[in-house]
């Protein structure tokens, strides 16, 4: 099949570029810095790249500013903005080729439900405000994700069966996502439990993305929003535990109040990424029949860890010297 992927150029679209290149698929790429003026654009309008779109089989868009900064107002407001306009501006690209691709994949994020810790959400679960005791501003990344699929359902699109995507935590190896730093964080001492460590994680395998993505792109029974997490929710200390078993580190000193907001900072991020208690199942995924490799957290860890370049991970210096300003585009979540 053809895949033609806006905004590829960050850690998801990496590891989709791969995975179904590996798997026989043809893959465009649709992005600021990629090498073909062609397919270059700027996030926000229709332009010559256009034309890419023009007979494909599937669209997954996944532009959007990364959410892996310091949620300044500021930059939530570039996160909703960016989300909103690449996806109007896909939508307007696919209603205006000559042949539409036959399914529009969009990204969208688990953190549209509310922080909770005992509360389990599929699809059919009602979108509500932050959850409770969560600090006010967490709101904002509902209201972000809840803007980012309206943008898609209000794109005319009738011949483009369109999906989309409730992305938990991607796990792979390679630099710059989140297994990376985690395996830092175990590696320097401090792969503790992020203060209780009871808040749940919705996490994703690598190879499950790549194969929920080529399952998605088939079922025509599949539309609207679809949860892309493993079947089952982890706590953070039992996610922190297996990063450290994997890495054969038997200790980790746990990361307590004050010391992950002074993390966040020194990071360039925000403690909304590990604080929030995201408990998600992919009910429509498994109805359809669709089937996991990777749904056991210590295994994948085991997995990840191994196939880590060397069995290391630089330090993120580079964070550490990051400055203050818009955030870049790094891992999505």
């Amino acid at each position: 099949m053809r895949y033609v992927i806006p905004g590829g150029t960050g850690q998801v679209g990496a590891i989709l570029t791969r995975g179904l290149r590996a798997a026989g698929h043809e893959v465009l790429v649709i992005g600021r810095s990629v090498a073909d003026p062609a397919l270059r654009w700027d996030g926000r309008t229709v332009g010559p790249w256009m034309d890419a779109l023009d007979g494909a089989d599937v669209v997954v868009s996944l532009a959007g500013r990364s959410v892996d900064c310091r949620y300044g107002w500021e930059n939530l407001e570039l996160m909703m903005r960016s989300r909103v306009e690449a996806a109007l501006a896909v939508g307007q690209a696919i209603a205006q080729v000559p042949r539409p691709p036959g399914v529009w994949l969009q990204a969208s994020t688990a953190s549209i439900y509310p922080h909770t810790l005992t509360d389990t959400f599929d699809e059919s679960a009602s979108i509500g405000p932050r959850g409770d005791g969560a600090p006010g501003y967490w709101s904002y990344s509902v209201s972000i994700a809840r803007a980012w699929e309206l943008a898609q359902q209000a794109c005319p699109t009738p011949h483009t069966r369109k999906v989309a995507m409730r992305l938990g935590f991607t796990m792979s190896p390679g630099p710059g996502g989140i297994f990376d730093v985690l395996l830092w964080l175990a590696r320097t001492g401090l792969g503790g439990p992020f203060r209780s460590g009871r808040q749940s994680v919705s996490w994703l395998g690598d190879r499950d993305l790549v194969r929920a993505v080529e399952h998605l792109a088939v079922d025509g029974t599949l539309e609207g929003p679809v949860n892309l997490t493993a079947p089952e929710p982890i706590p953070n200390a039992e996610l922190m535990a297996g990063v450290r078993e994997a890495a054969g580190v038997p200790f980790g000193l746990p990361i307590l109040p004050g010391m992950d907001r002074a993390g966040a900072w020194l990071l360039d991020t925000d403690v909304e990424l590990m604080q929030k208690s995201r408990r998600v199942v992919p009910r429509r995924l498994l109805e359809a029949g669709f089937t996991f490799v990777q749904h056991d957290w210590r295994s994948t860890a085991a997995d990840l860890v191994t196939r880590a370049d060397g069995r290391r991970v630089a330090v993120p210096m580079d964070r550490l010297s990051r400055s203050r300003g818009p955030c870049e585009s790094r891992a999505m979540h």
